[in-house]
């Protein structure tokens, strides 16, 4: 039967798991641990096992034991097989130096054969134990599988079997019998011990003590919780706003300590008084069992269903509701209990299974009822905690899916008892009330680390931002797995499963004739994280200060700053292989084939990876350089193995493969120096002063700051435009980055300079020539105008009108 009790057993058991689960002979050295292997013993042991599970009938207690036994000695074979591993490496080097032996017809020395034989010969003494290890080590796993195997099948015979019913009136009465026969041998084991003197001197004796201790627990028991209650929102309200959640989460959990003494104190009262027997005994020493149940149970509900010292609700629930999941979590703790007295008394007192069924049953009851209400909370909690789109987040979904998946148990799970197949229903349904339990521990303890990191970083007033940070998102995602195993264990997992896949994990796997065993991946990730951290650090140092007092430019400090890095990265990588001694050469083979699948799919990224690397030797485009490519201009902001980032003029990056810059055209205005030319093209009137004009221009571009006097401003003559006399200045400025803002400068005094002195700057004219102009008139009169026909292109004329006295140009239309 799965019940609280069980539970609390194997969660100790859990947490000594990775202490018990250790070989006992890998801290010895390879003599110790030959010497304690009695192969004698071993396989008197082995052969028990096998006559055993030839029999088959041996009770689960005994084969527990048995397997206990099997399991230790396959630890000590597994140690067993690195004797002389040190050594066997020698010499297995001494034989490959002295190379194969020769082919047939071939000879060579006497004396490289003979040292070859005798070097075999200490290699095959040395590898014996070693192999005689690994062949008992496959006995004893062997043996171990199949007696997992036999335990599981017991373990699903008996869901499947089906018993009493507890609805069948007749068994009614044996169930009243056996608990009405208890009641009464407690109560006569009380007045026997009453009735003699001895015992009932020795209670007086003890009744200041006893007395004592049922003052403390009547006043811990009564008052206890509600005054941790009264503490912990006081705590909340009182503290600093950062912390008044996180203080008032520790504080609440004095409402399972300050009752449970109260527990031990009735506890410890009863026991002291001398007066209870062997049955009444084995019940008090369950009061702190129940006790914690009850407990835990109304803390648990307390914190999830928290209208207040919380800084954000778990569930969205209305407050009606919060309080029927507090009055809900209560009764499942009673529920929870009583079955957990129930299972304790009818084992001890040896119950029949008809007795067993009609007892359990009102508690399943109970519990598939409960079970539902919670099932229906959850269902509940799904459709308020939608998004404005219609749709739910993940965690929504599987809570929605709990809650549908706890309805139909908490309704199927009785009505199987009902039938008669009570192990079946106490499997579903107590359980599944203990994942929901596990649940909301999870979901209390992921807010109070969310509040622990938002305290920390000063963020707690904003919960949300705090949730959403990489931090507690991860020690969820840590807090998840470490509940694995405790879910495995609710739903009939055996520690003896946990700690055998504990045993494996520990092993590793093997990979040609290397084991790679979790050991070697923690060397490996300790290794190249001291490695990375050692290469950030002279990173920094070469940053911040040995490279800005050298004459290298910021390009090249940035392009040696990120080789050290590539370096630095790599041979950490190195060092961590070797160091935890993973052998890749098994892989060599397997990474050979894989590479020329990987260079098709990866040619471009390969590609772009050379040509970073080469960018960053050559450095023809540096950071801070202003360049154009693919007719991208922009500043270079960043320059990686796999691309560049350009920072365009309007603030928008732009990622540019690496290889389009070593393959492509770029031009680079700022590589070398950054001077640069600036044109100015401006047109004046006809009939200007053209000497006048080149004066001008060039006493202005003499006169800007930022303009070159060597070589000086150039005025160039252009031509003859259409519509002005076209000149050019060209100027070289000091820094090409100022080139706009130069540019600018420039047209402003020019307009100011040609305004002062009388010069035209013309604009474009052109001549509109009207045609059939008659034909307008109509329309300017608002008569109808007749459709003229199209004319032929003979017809159209050549010559151009006529101007008007003025010489504007401008057609007559009048």
């Amino acid at each position: 039967m799965i019940h609280a009790l069980r539970l609390f057993a194997l969660l100790l058991a859990l947490t000594a798991l990775p202490l018990s689960s250790a070989p006992p002979a890998l801290a010895q050295d390879d003599t110790q641990r030959q010497a304690a292997l009695d192969y004698e013993d071993w396989e008197r042991l082995a052969s028990r096992a096998e006559d055993v599970l030839g029999v088959g009938r041996a009770s689960d207690a005994a084969l527990g034991q048995l397997r206990a036994q099997l399991v230790d000695w396959r630890s000590q074979f597994l140690a067993a097989q690195d004797v002389n591993a040190a050594r066997i490496q020698t010499l297995r080097d001494q034989i490959a130096s002295i190379g194969p032996p020769p082919v047939e017809g071939a000879s060579e020395p006497e004396e490289i054969s003979a040292r070859r034989d005798a070097l075999q010969k200490q290699l095959n003494d040395l590898q014996a134990p070693a192999v005689r290890a690994i062949e008992a080590h496959s006995r004893a796993d062997g043996l171990i599988r199949e007696l997992d195997t036999i335990i599981r099948e017991r373990q699903a015979d008996a869901l499947l079997n089906l018993g009493p019913s507890p609805i069948n009136p007749v068994n009614w009465g044996e169930g009243w019998r056996v608990l009405r026969q208890t009641v009464l041998t407690v109560g006569t084991e009380v007045g026997d011990n009453w009735r003699n003197p001895v015992v009932r001197a020795d209670a007086r004796d003890a009744l200041p003590a006893t007395f004592l201790y049922l003052v403390i627990a009547v006043v811990l028991l009564a008052r206890g919780r509600r005054w941790m209650v009264r503490l912990s929102r006081f705590v909340t309200a009182r503290a600093p706003s950062e912390g008044g959640t996180v203080y008032g989460a520790l504080v609440s959990l004095g409402q399972i300590v300050l009752p449970l003494v109260g527990v031990f104190a009735l506890a410890g009262a009863l026991q002291s008084s001398g007066l209870l027997g062997l049955r009444g005994d084995r019940l008090v020493q369950l009061l702190p069992v129940l006790g914690a149940i009850i407990l835990i149970a109304r803390w648990l509900g307390g914190r999830i269903f928290a209208e207040v010292g919380v800084s954000q609700t778990i569930l969205a629930l209305t407050p009606e509701r919060q309080r029927e999941g507090r009055i809900n979590t209560g009764i499942i703790g009673l529920i929870l209990a009583l079955s957990t007295l129930v299972a304790a008394t009818a084992e001890f007192e040896s119950y029949s299974d008809a007795a067993v069924a009609v007892l359990s049953f009102p508690p399943l009851l109970a519990a598939g009822l409960m079970l539902s209400r919670m099932g229906q909370l959850l269902i509940t909690h799904a459709m308020t905690d939608s998004q404005p789109s219609g749709e739910l987040p993940y965690r929504t979904r599987v809570m929605r899916l709990l809650g549908r998946a706890s309805v139909v148990v908490g309704l199927a799970g009785p009505v199987l008892a009902a039938v008669g197949y009570t192990e079946a229903a106490e499997f579903f349904v107590y359980p599944s009330l203990m994942t929901l339990a596990l649940m909301g521990f999870l979901l209390v303890l992921q807010r109070f680390v969310t509040d622990l990191y938002g305290l920390l970083i000063g963020h707690a007033q904003d919960s949300e931002t705090a949730g959403d940070a990489l931090v507690p998102v991860l020690m969820g995602l840590v807090l998840a797995l470490a509940a694995l195993p405790v879910l495995a264990l609710i739903w009939g997992a055996r520690v003896a499963d946990l700690t055998e896949v504990w045993s494996r994990f520990t092993i590793g796997f093997t990979v040609g004739e290397t084991r790679i065993s979790p050991v070697d991946f923690l060397t490996f990730a300790l290794i190249f994280a001291l490695g990375y951290t050692f290469t950030r650090l002279i990173q920094g140092t070469l940053r911040s200060t040995v490279l800005p007092k050298t004459r290298i430019d910021p390009g090249g400090q940035t392009a040696l700053v990120s080789g050290v890095g590539y370096i630095g990265i790599f041979l950490a990588a190195i060092i961590a292989v070797t160091t935890a001694g993973i052998d890749l050469s098994s892989l060599a083979i397997v990474a050979g084939a894989l590479s020329v699948g990987i260079g098709f799919g990866l040619q471009n990224i390969v590609s772009n990876f050379v040509s970073g690397i080469i960018l960053l030797i050559e450095r023809p485009v540096s950071q801070g350089d202003w360049i154009e490519v693919g007719g991208v201009q922009g500043i270079v902001q960043d320059i990686s193995v796999r691309s560049t980032r350009i920072q365009t003029f309007d603030r928008t990056d732009v990622i540019v493969p690496n290889a389009d810059l070593v393959s492509g055209m770029v031009t680079n205005w700022t590589r070398q120096n950054l001077t640069g030319r600036v044109i100015l093209k401006v047109g004046v009137a006809y009939g200007t002063d053209t000497r006048k004009v080149e004066k001008i221009l060039r006493e202005i571009g003499e006169n800007h700051p930022l303009v070159m006097i060597n070589p000086p401003p150039t005025i160039v003559f252009q031509g003859f435009g259409a519509d002005s006399l076209d000149f050019e200045l060209r100027v070289i400025l000091r820094d090409i980055n100022y080139g706009l803002g130069v540019r600018t400068e420039l047209n402003h005094q020019i307009a100011e300079r040609f305004a002062l002195e009388g010069i035209e700057i013309p604009f474009a004219q052109r001549d509109i020539w009207v045609r059939n102009v008659e034909a307008l008139a109509p329309a300017m009169t608002g008569r109808p105008v007749a459709p003229s026909a199209p004319m032929h292109p003979d017809e159209i004329p050549t010559d151009p009108p006529e101007e008007d006295g003025d010489g504007s140009g401008e057609a007559d239309a009048r």
